[in-house]
């Protein structure tokens, strides 16, 4: 049998700043130091002339290497970098040959002496240091791809933690039911049903949306209420995207824990408020209920701190998970930046 071809390696993101600035500055500094070479020759015009030349063709070629990225991109093996070294090396040589017939048609005087040359050491260099370039993106996309095998397999490890200590609560809840009221007891079976399907489903890619977390809140709390009662008051506000990508299992400990350690302790229960809103730069989600009447004894922080480490390897350090005690009332804040912000090796 034929060996199948080998996968191709992933190119950057040519249609990004940062690969236009790197362009720019190897050019700048590449110029600037031939300049200040020993046996340098030509004075500032030809170094202006020469920067604005590398300006240029940064730009040129960042702009062909931004279209030409797919097609590239289709290549087996490292076949797409060889292709990129290339095309840096033929366009560089062309835009070289066309300064020297500019600069000979106009007889502006600004260019080498030596064309034919000038033209062979522009595609050498180019050469040279498109290799440099290729190499440094190369080992960029690996680590990058290393940073984001460690991260999801993180993220799995916490979701796994998570799911048997969410499915033992609701297990409970259903024990206590069967025996106050049966026909109670069988919905909440039927809302455990969606909730284990989401908790126990197919989640490969590690997200859902907001509007997913907050049916899921919603079966949750239906549970909690069959049996809070009246005790449990809820106040929910959503004011952002549903279609907002978000990780499984995220909003609901919070909530879990919000009943738990703050409705179920007081005799007259309490109100929890949930709201979801659009601010600045991303999302924000505020959990808050009322505090006990006495202090609680101390817990294993297990949800609370699942959902901090989830939101830092998904999110990055522009994610925040914020806890506070305002007057009588103990409230958890998250702010989930916008993809454009998050962590580019999480998206």
């Amino acid at each position: 049998m034929p060996a199948e071809p080998r996968p191709s390696t992933p190119l950057p993101d040519f249609c990004s700043l940062p690969v236009l600035f790197a362009l720019l500055v190897v050019g700048a500094l590449t110029v600037t130091l031939m300049r200040l070479a020993p046996g340098a020759t030509g004075g500032w015009r030809e170094y202006c002339a020469a920067v604005l030349f590398t300006s240029w063709l940064s730009i040129l070629l960042t702009v062909a290497l931004c279209k030409l990225r797919t097609p590239m991109q289709r290549l087996p093996g490292h076949w797409p970098y060889a292709a990129v070294w290339l095309l840096l090396v033929a366009l560089t040589a062309a835009a070289a040959a066309v300064l020297e017939w500019i600069d000979r048609g106009l007889a502006l005087g600004i260019g080498p002496s030596a064309p034919t040359r000038f033209t062979v050491q522009a595609g050498l260099a180019a050469g040279l240091l498109g290799a440099c370039l290729l190499r440094y993106f190369y080992v960029v996309a690996q680590w990058q791809a290393r940073v984001a095998a460690e991260a999801q397999a993180q993220v799995a490890a916490l979701q796994a933690r998570i799911r048997p200590h969410f499915l033992f609560n609701s297990m409970n809840t259903v024990a206590a039911l069967i025996g106050i009221d049966p026909r109670a007891a069988e919905r909440t079976v039927e809302n455990l049903a969606e909730l284990f399907r989401a908790a126990l489903g197919d989640d490969r890619d590690g997200t859902g949306t907001l509007g997913d977390e907050w049916r899921l809140v919603d079966r949750y709390l239906d549970i909690e209420a069959l049996r809070l009662g009246e005790r449990l008051r809820v106040e929910r506000r959503l004011e952002a995207s549903e279609a907002l990508p978000m990780p499984h299992l995220l909003l609901q400990p919070l909530v879990e824990n919000a009943i738990r350690h703050g409705i179920q302790p007081r005799v007259d229960g309490g109100l929890l408020r949930i709201v979801a809103r659009a601010v600045p730069g991303g999302t924000e989600l505020c959990v808050d209920n009322p505090l006990p009447p006495s202090p609680a004894p101390a817990g294993t922080g297990h949800g609370l701190r699942n959902v901090r480490e989830r939101v830092r390897y998904l999110y990055g350090d522009r994610a925040r998970v914020h806890v506070e005690t305002i007057g009588d009332r103990f409230a958890v804040t998250l702010f989930l930046p916008e993809a454009a912000h998050a962590r580019a090796d999480r998206r």
